[in-house]
Formats: structure tokens, C-alpha cells, sequence
């Protein structure tokens, strides 16, 4: 068997103080049942699926439930948890670091006792924030201090600000359109543009932005009077601020999602990802079997497998096999 090569930047952990509190508070993230997680059964999953390292990051609902205080207490112990895993095992983990957003300065001060403290390889922010998307001129300092550390931050959906629909699990379908929703916030609102520093990655291959990739642009645009080739050409010119994000194929390296994605996303700029312990081994499998099936360039897997993450994250670099 050959030694675990890929990084995988979406994988989940669940730390069992956190897992407590939400399940006294009959939270299912995502309308799942919180799936039970530790260092032994991750390390277990990632060998089966040849994964050498992965990045450890909260899922929704993350730590903010509406009392800044809580979420404060709560981001500092699953942070210093998420930081004795890595410890103990660099090669093998690293982590996001949670944040308290929409509570900014807590947000502020965790993001910099994470980062220069805890070493964090980067922060993990949901897409929105109590009803907030991260284009919100509140969330500001937030990400000119994230500008100016170069910060990664990977961007994982979470429960609209919108009631549920009977009968649709929020994961199918709404999970994938807060992140939809969230990459266009941080474009319109020239987030993208003025914070070039921070680099964002989107779980689930950007949710649909990748399909809707023209609706977005022309919603850039906003200019109807212009003729064909000059519209034209401001596409062109438009379509690279969508290149500027990165992509992790957790979920959605299917035969039909990766073609979108192929045709939008840098290919510099797409990471492996499996959405574990939320996507079980099996679903991971089946999946694992699309995307080593898909007919792929041998050069361009291997970025996506590894090196377009051993760029994100340095420090990998010369650990695999």
C-alpha cells in the first residue's frame, strides 16, 4: 500500500467539550446529527483515503449562538484543542482557527492569539454571520487585519438566514447557496479587490459559483447599454476576479461539478478536500472513485491532490510520499 499523499483542506473536527454543548442544545448542523470525532478515527480515515495531512476545521453552527461572551470562551478552548492535536502530530494535522464573528473585536482578538500563539495555519469563517455575509461593511477590520497577515481563509457555509424548508436537508441544497451568496457579498462590495492579501477558500467548489460563473459577471457589470464587444470584453477582463478565490472539491468531484469548476477556477488554486467526519467514509469513497476516474491531466491531479495546498501552506512542503 502506498504511503497517504493528499492534503486535505476540509476536514472537520469536533472536539468533545464542543460536542457536548451543542448537543445539550439539540443542535444538527446542517439537520445531521453531530457525528462523533477523534484524533484515532481521523487518522484511520485519512489512511484509507491516502490522505497524509488535513487541516482541522468547526463546521456551522461554529461557537456564536448569539452571547459574544460564550462564543469568546468557546473559539479560545476548541482553538487550544484544535492546537494540541496539531502538537502532537504537525505532519499529520493542521487547523483553522474559529473565530466569533459577527462579534468582530472578540473575532480580532482570537484571530491574533491564533495565529502568532496557537501557530494556526489560517481561519476558518462561516459564510454568514447572523444573517450577515462577509461583504458587510461591519466585518471590515476583520479582514484588513486578515489582509495584512496573508491570511488563508477557507469559507464553510451555514444555515440561511431564512426558515428551513420541510422535507429539503439544509446540506443539499442551502449550504452550497451561502457560499454562492457570500463569494458575490465579498465581490460587489470590492472586498476581493481591496483585501487581495487574504486568501479565500471556498468549501464545496465555491458552492454554484463555478456554474452561475456568467450571471455573476454580468451582475459585475451592471452596465446594459454597452455593445457586444465591449461587453464582451469587460467579461474577459471580470472573469479573473473569480480566479482570485480557490476551490476544495470536498463534495463535488463528480463528473458533473468538476467540469464547471475545471473551466473557472485557477488551476492553481483547487485543493483536495473530503468534508470529513460529516461525509462519512463510504460517501467519501464513492466519491474518491469520480474523481480518480475522471479523466485528468496527471500533472494538474497532483496539484489538486497536493501541491496547489503545499503552496497555501509551506510548511507541508517535503512531507508526503
Amino acid at each position: 500500500m502506498s504511503r497517504p499523499f493528499r492534503i486535505d483542506t476540509h476536514q472537520h473536527i469536533v472536539p468533545p467539550e464542543y460536542a457536548r454543548w451543542l448537543n445539550e442544545k439539540g443542535i444538527r448542523p446542517g439537520g445531521l446529527r453531530l457525528p462523533s470525532w477523534s484524533e484515532r478515527s481521523a487518522l484511520k480515515f485519512m489512511d484509507s483515503h491516502d490522505v497524509q495531512t488535513a487541516i482541522l476545521s468547526l463546521s456551522t453552527p461554529g461557537v456564536y449562538l448569539g452571547d459574544a461572551l460564550e462564543a469568546r470562551r468557546r473559539a479560545r478552548e476548541v482553538n487550544e484543542y484544535s492546537a494540541d492535536i496539531v502538537a502532537g502530530r504537525p505532519e499529520r494535522f493542521g487547523f483553522f482557527a474559529t473565530l466569533t464573528l459577527p462579534d468582530v473585536d472578540g473575532a480580532l482578538a482570537e484571530a491574533e492569539y491564533a495565529l502568532d500563539s496557537l501557530h494556526a495555519d489560517g481561519v476558518v469563517l462561516l459564510a454568514n454571520n447572523d444573517g450577515r455575509y462577509l461583504g458587510d461593511p461591519d466585518f471590515t477590520p476583520l479582514l484588513e487585519f486578515l489582509h495584512h497577515r496573508h491570511t488563508v481563509v477557507f469559507v464553510h457555509p451555514g444555515e440561511l438566514p431564512a426558515p428551513a424548508v420541510p422535507g429539503i436537508p439544509t446540506f443539499a441544497a442551502d449550504f452550497l447557496l451561502d457560499t454562492t451568496r457570500t463569494a458575490i457579498s465579498l465581490i460587489l462590495s470590492g472586498a476581493m479587490e481591496k483585501y487581495s492579501g487574504i486568501k479565500f477558500l471556498l468549501a464545496h467548489a465555491g458552492g454554484f459559483v463555478p456554474y452561475i460563473a456568467f450571471r455573476i459577471l454580468l451582475t459585475m457589470l451592471n452596465q446594459k447599454e454597452l455593445a457586444f464587444s465591449a461587453l464582451a470584453a469587460l467579461i474577459d477582463e471580470k472573469q479573473s476576479i473569480l480566479r482570485r478565490f480557490y476551490y476544495d472539491v470536498a463534495l463535488s468531484a463528480s463528473p458533473s461539478a468538476l467540469p464547471s469548476l475545471l473551466e473557472v477556477a485557477d488551476p492553481g488554486r483547487i485543493t483536495y478536500g473530503t468534508d470529513f467526519p460529516f461525509a462519512p467514509s463510504m460517501a467519501v469513497g464513492l466519491q474518491n472513485a469520480q474523481y480518480e476516474n475522471y479523466a485528468l491531466d496527471p500533472v494538474r491531479r497532483a496539484a489538486i491532490d497536493r501541491n496547489n495546498a503545499e503552496a497555501l501552506f509551506p510548511r507541508l512542503k517535503g512531507t508526503g510520499g
